[in-house]
């Protein structure tokens, strides 16, 4: 228990900083993976393709490469960030492609006679998406999308390696404090984990049965 104490404000800073993170970088990568879904079924070639080439790239890049990109390179290149933007940057980069899918895949959920629909009363194409077809695609999308974010949860302990003090990080330290008792930082790190994790689980998994019934 006197390791406990000793390393609980440890954690509790390293959990806050998690906690930020995932919000932050959830939120950006909801909003632009909602833009890259709707380009990745635009009618313009163009954008389509960028929208294609964009998500099959970053979905297939490790997120270790990206978070060295954004603090390694991108201060080269002169952006001068704080380590904690620039993972907020690197988490929403790499995160967005995956909602985007999810998206994407309720979207294609959705009758295509309701885009038709839509589209033979004069609607243009932003606010056919915006106004029909994502309220329906809404409850087919949450689920996946809790599980998108349930990984970006634990894709946060990388960013521990790129010198952002999250949970990861305060473990590291935690277990250098209290080398006899590692298991026991370990053990206390993943129950924080679950802390955030188990709820997002329980939410995907009634939304989910919910939209089951509805059906």
């Amino acid at each position: 228990m006197d390791a406990i104490i000793d390393v609980t404000p440890l954690y509790i800073e390293g959990f806050l900083q998690t906690l930020a993170l995932l919000l932050l970088a959830g939120s950006g990568a909801f909003v632009l993976g909602v833009l890259v879904a709707a380009l990745r079924i635009s009618p313009v070639p163009v954008l389509r393709g960028f929208a294609t080439a964009y998500t099959e790239l970053l979905r297939n890049v490790p997120l270790l490469l990206v978070l060295f990109f954004c603090a390694f390179v991108l201060p080269l290149l002169g952006v001068q960030l704080d380590y904690f933007v620039l993972a907020v940057i690197g988490l929403t980069a790499y995160t967005s492609p995956f909602v985007a899918e999810a998206v994407r895949s309720g979207i294609n959920g959705v009758h295509i006679g309701q885009a038709e629909a839509a589209r033979s009363i004069g609607l243009p194409f932003g606010q056919t998406i915006s106004l029909i077809v994502l309220p329906q695609a809404a409850r087919m999308v949450v689920p996946p999308l809790i599980n998108v974010f349930i990984a970006l949860t634990k894709n946060t302990s990388v960013a521990g390696a790129f010198f952002v003090f999250e949970l990861f990080g305060a473990t590291t330290r935690g277990t250098r404090d209290h080398g006899d008792e590692v298991i026991l930082m370990l053990l206390f790190a993943a129950v924080l984990y679950l802390v955030i994790t188990v709820p997002l689980g329980l939410i995907a998994g009634a939304i989910e049965k919910k939209v089951r019934v509805l059906r």
